[in-house]
C-alpha cells in the first residue's frame, strides 16, 4: 500500500507524523519512558513480532528520536534510550494518554494515573496556555506565519484568519 510523505509539507503536524505517526512508534517511546531498554522487554511489554520491532528500533535511531548504547553488564548487548527529541515527545504522550482517559475508557475510569515522583500527586491536564495562564482552546488562537514560512503559506494562513474573523468580503 502506498503511503504519502508530508516531509515537503509547510506544516510540522504533517512533517512530525512522517516522523512518529506509525503507532508502534509512539508505543516504543512510551516504553522507554517506563524504563525499557533492551530488544526483549520491549518485544515482551508489546507484543510486537521481531522483525517490526528491529526495524522501528532502526527508524527510531536514524530519526535521532532513539540512540544505541553498550549493556556494560552484558558483552555485546546494546540497549536503546531516548535522545533529546525523543524525551521532547512525553508531552504528546501524556496529552494522548489524557485524551482517551476521557473519551476511551470505560465508564471514565482508567486503568493507570500518572503521579509525580516525589509527591504522589496526579499529573496535571496538559494545556494549550495563554502568557497568563489561561487555559486556551483552539477557538482562542490562530495560526501566524513563522520565521520560516513560504509565500504560500503566508497566504494560506492570511486567508484562512480573514475566514475565521469573518472577512466580509467572504461569500457564507
Amino acid at each position: 500500500m502506498y503511503r504519502k510523505r508530508f516531509d515537503g509539507m509547510d506544516c510540522s503536524i504533517a512533517r512530525a507524523l512522517d516522523e512518529v505517526g506509525e503507532w508502534w512508534t509512539l508505543l516504543i517511546v512510551r516504553e522507554c519512558t517506563q524504563g525499557s531498554r533492551r530488544f526483549d522487554e520491549f518485544q515482551s511489554g508489546l507484543g510486537i513480532a521481531r522483525n517490526v520491532l528491529t526495524a522501528r528500533l532502526e527508524r527510531l535511531i536514524e530519526l535521532e528520536i532513539l540512540e544505541r548504547f553498550p549493556i556494560a553488564e552484558r558483552a555485546n548487548t546494546f540497549g536503546y534510550r531516548l535522545t533529546a527529541k525523543g524525551a521532547d515527545l512525553y508531552p504528546v504522550l501524556v496529552a494522548l494518554m489524557q485524551w482517551g482517559d476521557k473519551w476511551l475508557t470505560p465508564d471514565g475510569r482508567p486503568h493507570i494515573r500518572l503521579v509525580e515522583h516525589a509527591s504522589g500527586r496526579p499529573v496535571e491536564k496538559v494545556e494549550v496556555r495563554a502568557a497568563s495562564g489561561q487555559a486556551l482552546t483552539y477557538q482562542d488562537v490562530r495560526f501566524a506565519a513563522g520565521p520560516g514560512a513560504t509565500k504560500k503559506t503566508r497566504h494560506v494562513i492570511g486567508h484562512r484568519n480573514d475566514r475565521v474573523l469573518g472577512d466580509p468580503d467572504e461569500e457564507s
